[in-house]
């Protein structure tokens, strides 16, 4: 049986690489579990596979998407019945193994999450991969003593996906969030709306600064890296903890052992792809408890599969703001 899914081909021998086409289920990999997706998300990592604009492709073709949420049509593993709801974020999907971006998607079972009872689909598609980086990132901080009475967290691109949802669970956990962005139209959205409580231009970080700053900070979720990443550890206070998810940036870090050994900072990485199940299962678990007396401030629209590869381009020129959610069509 056909199915509709957004197609990649490979730009570098097919100029017109991005099409809606009608699939056969045989083009999917033979796994155990078949899910029939409810909604993926448009990720800045799909946006430039779509528009060609990065290698995140590892072999073509490819439906892109890394992250869905879908209910289970077809199982071979008693854990995961036919109707079950189930997540997948990472694991290498829309990258190496066909993405969310369709009707129709297969799994191994360990790459599928539950969903919580307390998040709906259209929620847990919001999330997505920014936030279950975001909650990753603040229960490092959490298990590295980083609590809210011990001083501010600074969030790093406090205004894009992960920084956003950074903000927002921080400032619901009781932090006091120092929102760093270069978005001059954003303060009401970082205050207002997330909870941050105070902002921070982006300028203030970007540039190359001293190897050891005065102490601002107890703690920070880097979204960004490079010389902002640098700045952030050179200006955390002692025995404090920055936590590194994104290379918005820039991969480099010019830094010094200064930090780590004059104040015991330490920098903990954020890996979302391939971490533990029980790492993904203690996320979600908390967001269903902060989604049990909350709802998620974040903006968001939801478009359908055929306007993916028009959003795609919209989110590259910064023409977005908020998540995309995309909604697919089942037959």
């Amino acid at each position: 049986m056909a199915f509709n899914a957004l197609w990649l081909t490979d730009p570098k021998t097919d100029r017109d690489h991005a099409n809606i086409v009608q699939v056969d289920e045989t083009t999917l990999p033979p796994l155990p579990i078949t899910l029939r997706v409810l909604y993926s998300s448009l990720n800045y990592k799909d946006a430039l596979a779509i528009r060609a604009k990065a290698p995140v492709i590892r072999q073509f073709p490819l439906i892109p998407g890394i992250d869905m949420i879908g209910e289970v049509i077809a199982s071979e593993s008693i854990e995961w019945p036919i109707g079950k709801l189930a997540i997948v974020t990472g694991w290498g999907i829309g990258e190496q193994y066909h993405g969310g971006l369709a009707e129709k998607f297969t799994a191994k079972a360990e790459w599928l999450t539950a969903l919580p009872e307390a998040i709906s689909p259209t929620d847990a598609a919001l999330i997505g991969t920014a936030g279950l980086t975001a909650m990753l990132a603040v229960l490092q901080l959490e298990q590295q003593g980083i609590t809210p009475e011990k001083g501010p967290i600074a969030v790093s691109g406090a205004s894009g996906g992960v920084g956003s949802f950074s903000t927002w669970i921080l400032a619901k956990l009781g932090y006091e969030v120092i929102a760093i962005s270069g978005d001059r139209h954003a303060e009401d959205y970082l205050v207002e709306t997330l909870g941050a409580s105070s902002i921070l231009p982006r300028s203030e970080l970007s540039e190359s600064g001293k190897k050891l700053q005065s102490e601002r900070w107890v703690g920070a979720i880097d979204c960004v890296g490079s010389h902002t990443l640098a700045n952030l550890l050179a200006a955390t206070q002692r025995n404090g903890c920055v936590v590194a998810c994104g290379m918005a940036q820039g991969l480099d870090l010019t830094t010094s052992v200064a930090p780590f050994i004059l104040r015991s900072i330490r920098l903990v990485g954020v890996d979302s792809v391939y971490c533990e199940v029980a790492q993904r299962n203690a996320a979600w678990q908390r967001f269903a408890a902060l989604l049990s007396h909350s709802s998620l401030p974040i903006p968001y629209q939801t478009i359908g599969l055929q306007q993916a590869i028009e959003f795609a381009g919209r989110l590259l020129e910064g023409n977005v703001r908020g998540r995309i959610l995309v909604q697919t069509t089942f037959n």
